[in-house]
């Protein structure tokens, strides 16, 4: 008995097949390659401006800034928080997010790089160092990661 012709299918082309595996392993890797970013290469985090130098009793300024790189931002929804503690030296806020960053959205602009200045005191003369913890999400049209990066700058203090 043969199966009726609705259930008869042609077998399909022997020359189609390495165009539907070709297809098939690129729709397959395009994730993959969408995933091979490394989020830490789309921005850099610096500390120019940082009081390195401060005498006894005296004042100095802790600066960070976050600088996305073309395609990425610091993304604005996501929770951004820096942490600092001093070894010698108090700082004047221990805990900031986004609200502190003294960097503001200019009219028109879409993202801000955000940067903080925070002051600190210098509390006895000898070696400070200032410790930061920070973690805010980097953004591009295809990924949002959460970064953490940890900072410890010496400050001597006069």
């Amino acid at each position: 008995m043969r199966a009726p012709p609705s259930w008869r299918r042609p077998m399909p082309s022997p020359r189609r097949i390495p165009h539907l595996a070709t297809l098939l392993l690129t729709l397959a890797s395009a994730p993959v390659l969408a995933q091979d970013v490394d989020p830490a290469t789309l921005y850099e985090v610096t500390t120019e401006g940082t009081s390195t130098q401060v005498k006894a009793g005296g004042q100095g300024t802790f600066v960070l800034a976050i600088k996305s790189k073309p395609g990425a931002h610091v993304s604005d929804e996501a929770p951004l928080k820096l942490e600092l503690t001093g070894k010698q030296l108090t700082p004047a806020q221990k805990t900031l997010t986004r609200e502190q960053s003294v960097a503001k959205k200019a009219q028109g602009q879409q993202f801000v790089d955000p940067r903080f200045e925070v002051p600190f005191t210098a509390v006895t003369a000898g070696k400070g160092t200032l410790d930061a913890t920070l973690t805010f999400f980097i953004c591009t049209e295809k990924i949002c990661a959460r970064q953490k990066k940890t900072f410890s700058l010496p400050v001597e203090v006069q």
